[in-house]
């Protein structure tokens, strides 16, 4: 094992969690000497690689992303209830960059239906295909290497396509949540987006059913002082939307989708 790459354990044992960028200009090299570092320590099981970086090996099994796919099912009734309320809070507002999540890709199967034409911004191919049926949108895909568990356009080229743009609302969902704090996630490629955008939209969106509060990931995301509106489900503890409520955050509870009764042929 090389000094640098001892050096690399010892920053993820400190930090968690660090993008190939970062370790790169840390250590004055290229990307490309970084991610053979990596890839030699995880060879040794001492990291654990992720989407654009490293996290350390030995944090717990909750604590790390897991792919898109194997997301879509969970919690989803409470997703649609709060993609539901979200497109009501959408109100006039006319350009919205969302993030790859799943309770995001809800929100965008309702944007495709709503009429008026909005400039939609996101690094998720998946939520391009979804609101790209509405030819009224105009849809923004930052480009950059792709990520096949996201399913989402991460890296430096993304990042730096990122801050171009200043839009009215970013819609984020989260890994975990503390209210008193901020959000959580692992997913270093895709979370330093967010952070960019964040900087740059007018008002930040937060969708997060009640499993995420409590929870905390490898790296903080977003701090609650950059979040605006939380818009969750009827499951979250009262006490959690009362400590958001006195920072001034804006909480809407999203109602449970009320189910037809069936009915049934003579």
């Amino acid at each position: 094992m090389t000094d640098r790459q001892k050096a690399i354990l010892d920053l993820l044992e400190r930090q968690g969690a660090a993008g190939y960028a970062d370790l790169a200009a840390r250590f004055q090299v290229s990307t490309m000497t970084i991610r053979r570092d990596v890839e030699e320590l995880a060879n040794q099981r001492a990291v654990v690689k992720t989407i654009g970086g490293a996290q350390k090996a030995d944090a717990p099994a909750y604590l790390y992303e897991t792919a898109l796919h194997a997301r879509l099912g969970v919690h989803a009734s409470e997703k649609r209830t709060i993609a539901e309320t979200a497109l009501q809070a959408i109100g006039s507002r006319r350009t919205i960059f969302l993030d790859g999540s799943t309770t995001c890709l809800e929100l965008g199967r309702l944007l495709a239906k709503r009429p008026d034409g909005l400039t939609i911004l996101t690094n998720s191919s998946l939520l391009c295909n979804e609101v790209g049926r509405n030819r009224e949108h105009t849809v923004i895909c930052l480009g950059g290497e792709y990520d096949a568990d996201s399913l989402s356009f991460v890296g430096p080229s993304a990042e730096d396509a990122a801050r171009k743009y200043f839009v009215d609302l970013l819609v984020v969902s989260t890994k975990g949540f503390i209210p008193n704090e901020g959000t959580f996630e692992s997913a270093v490629a895709n979370f330093r987006i967010k952070q960019i955008i964040a900087r740059q939209a007018k008002e930040v969106m937060l969708l997060v059913d009640h499993s995420k509060f409590g929870e905390r990931a490898l790296s903080k995301v977003l701090d609650i002082s950059q979040i605006h509106i939380v818009v969750t489900d009827r499951q979250t503890p009262r006490s959690a939307l009362t400590a958001l409520r006195r920072r001034g955050v804006k909480v809407m509870v999203a109602e449970a989708i009320r189910k037809e009764p069936a009915t049934h042929a003579a």
